[in-house]
C-alpha cells in the first residue's frame, strides 16, 4: 500500500476491535508510565529544558504531566523523554525498542495545539485513537526495515521518528508530497545514537526517544513550509517495500509487548526466572549464597551490579533480580534514591553472575531467553530451565494486568486517576472531544503525600 495515502486514509472504522482495544490498552500502559517518569530528576530536567530553549511562539502544547507549554515540538521532546526515563513502556522484539515512548507525546502535542486554536476542530476521541494506532502501524514498520537495513545498532529515535512525522503529515495536515518530505527529512535526521553505547554506560540519553520525537515533528513542520528530504529509503527503496504491503490487514500493535517490571527488556527473562523459583521454593534471600544467569548476549551487556543512578539500575541485570529476589517484584522505587544502597540487595546483587548461552543468542531478538540457578547456604540449588520473558504476544500480560500495573503507578501520584483510567476506556466509544482527556494528561501534576510510587 502507498504509505504516505494510507497516513491520510486510515479511518477508524477500519481497525479491527482487537487494535481499538489495544490501542486503548497502550495508552494506558504509557501513562502509567509516564506518571513514575515524572518523579525521575531526568524528566524535570527535559522538561525544564523545553520551556527553557523550545519556548512557545505563535505554536504551544502543554507539557506530558506538566501544565507548563513549549512549542509542540518541545513538549514532544520533554514528553518522550519522560516516559523513556521509567523504562516500563511497550515494545515490539523485531525493533529491538519502542515507538509509544514517542507516538504518544507527538500525538499529545499535536492534539493539544489543534485544541488550543480556535479556528481548527477540537479533535475527537475516534481520531485521536487512530492516530495512535497509526503512529505504531508506522513506527514498528520503519524501525523493522532500519534495522535490515543498516549496519549499526541504533536506539529507537532512529526511527520513531519517522512515526512523529506521519502523525505529523495527518493532523497539520500536510498534503501527499509533503508527508513524503517530511518522512524522509525524520529518516534522515532521526537520531542514528548507538545503542549499546547507552548499554555500557548507562545515563540520561537512554533510548534517543525524545530526540527521535523532536527529529519528527520538526519534520511534519519543515515540510509543511516547503523544506525537502524525500525519499525515505526505509520506506521506498525496493528491497523495503515488503515491510510495507501489508499496511491495513497486518496489525504491528498488536505485536508490541508489555513490561511488567520497570528495567529494560533484556532482564525481564531472568527477572521472571529469579521470581518463579522464589514462590515455588519458598525462599528468603538471605539463604541464597549465589545465582547463576545463562542467557543470550545482549542480556550479559547489562552488568554495574552496583548503581549509582536510576539509569544504570534501569541497564542491569544482576540488580533488577537482586530485587526481584528478596522482594518478590521489582518497584520502581526500588531503582532510585536511597533505595540503590540497599545492603541485602546489593549482596545479591554481586553474588550473580551471567553467562552467554549460544542457543539463547540465536533466539535473540524475536524471543528473550534466560534459565536460572540458585544456590544456597545449605548447599541445595534449584534451576528455573529456558524461561522467556513474559508480556510477549504469544505470553501476553493480561489485560487485567496492564490495568493494575497503570493503578499502581498512577494512585497517590495523580489527583484523578479513576477519570483518567475511564477516559482511556471510552475512547472511541462515541466521538466526543479529546480536550477533557487532554487537560487531565497536560495538567499540572498535583503530587500526593504518599510513601507508594507504584511497581511494575
Amino acid at each position: 500500500m502507498d504509505t504516505p495515502a494510507f497516513i491520510h486514509r486510515l479511518a477508524f472504522e477500519d481497525l479491527p476491535a482487537a487494535v481499538v482495544e489495544q490501542g486503548r490498552l497502550c495508552l494506558l500502559d504509557l501513562l502509567g508510565v509516564a506518571l513514575a517518569g515524572r518523579q525521575t530528576a531526568l524528566s524535570r530536567i527535559a522538561s525544564d529544558h523545553a520551556v527553557e530553549f523550545f519556548g512557545a511562539g505563535k505554536l504551544r502544547s502543554r507539557i506530558l504531566f506538566d501544565g507548563r507549554s513549549a512549542s509542540p515540538v518541545g513538549a514532544g521532546m520533554a514528553g518522550a523523554m519522560t516516559i523513556d526515563s521509567c523504562d516500563g513502556h511497550d515494545g515490539h522484539a523485531q525493533t529491538k525498542g519502542h515507538v509509544g515512548v514517542t507516538v504518544l507525546p507527538a500525538l499529545l502535542a499535536l492534539a493539544d495545539r489543534r485544541h488550543d486554536m480556535p479556528a481548527m476542530p477540537a479533535m475527537g476521541s475516534r481520531e485521536f485513537l487512530t492516530a495512535l494506532v497509526l503512529g505504531y502501524e508506522i513506527g514498528t514498520r520503519a524501525g523493522i526495515a532500519l534495522h535490515a537495513s543498516a549496519c549499526d545498532y541504533h536506539t529507537s529515535g532512529a526511527w520513531n521518528a519517522l512515526a512523529a512525522a506521519a502523525l505529523a503529515a495527518r493532523l497539520l495536515p500536510l498534503d501527499i508530497q509533503q508527508t513524503r518530505e517530511a518522512l524522509g527529512i525524520a529518516e534522515y535526521h532521526g537520531p542514528r545514537s548507538q545503542m549499546m553505547r547507552c548499554i555500557d554506560h548507562p545515563t540520561m540519553v537512554k533510548d534517543g526517544s525524545g530526540w527521535g520525537c523532536m527529529a519528527g515533528l520538526s519534520a511534519g513542520f519543515l515540510a509543511q513550509r516547503g523544506f525537502t528530504g524525500a525519499p525515505a529509503l526505509t520506506l521506498e527503496q525496493p528491497a523495503a517495500q515488503v515491510y510495507w504491503d501489508d499496511l491495513g490487514t497486518r496489525w504491528r500493535i498488536l505485536e508490541q509487548y508489555f513490561k511488567p517490571q520497570p528495567v529494560c527488556r533484556w532482564a525481564h527473562p531472568a527477572i521472571d526466572a529469579a521470581q518463579a523459583l522464589r514462590r515455588r521454593h519458598g525462599l528468603a534471600s538471605e539463604q541464597i549464597r549465589s545465582v547463576r544467569i545463562a542467557t543470550f548476549h545482549h542480556a550479559t551487556r547489562l552488568s554495574h551490579p552496583q548503581p549509582a543512578t536510576t539509569e544504570q539500575a534501569q541497564y542491569s541485570l544482576p540488580f533488577p533480580v537482586a530485587v526481584a529476589l528478596k522482594y518478590g517484584a521489582v518497584r520502581f522505587d526500588a531503582l532510585t534514591g536511597e533505595a540503590l544502597e540497599d545492603a541485602e540487595v546489593l549482596r545479591l546483587s554481586h553474588a550473580i553472575r551471567a553467562e552467554e548461552r549460544a542457543e539463547f543468542s540465536a533466539r535473540f531478538p524475536e524471543q528473550r531467553v534466560a534459565d536460572v540457578r540458585i544456590e544456597l547456604f545449605d548447599g541445595r540449588h534449584f534451576d528455573s530451565g529456558p524461561t522467556q520473558a513474559s508480556g510477549d504476544p504469544d505470553l501476553p500480560l493480561a489485560a487485567s494486568a496492564i490495568r493494575q500495573k497503570f493503578w499502581r503507578f498512577a494512585e497517590g501520584v495523580h489527583s484523578k486517576p479513576q477519570e483518567l483510567a475511564n477516559r482511556v476506556e471510552r475512547l472511541g466509544a462515541d466521538d466526543t472531544p479529546i480536550a477533557p482527556l487532554l487537560d487531565l494528561v497536560l495538567g499540572e501534576l498535583q503530587r500526593h503525600r504518599s510513601s507508594h510510587r507504584g511497581m511494575t
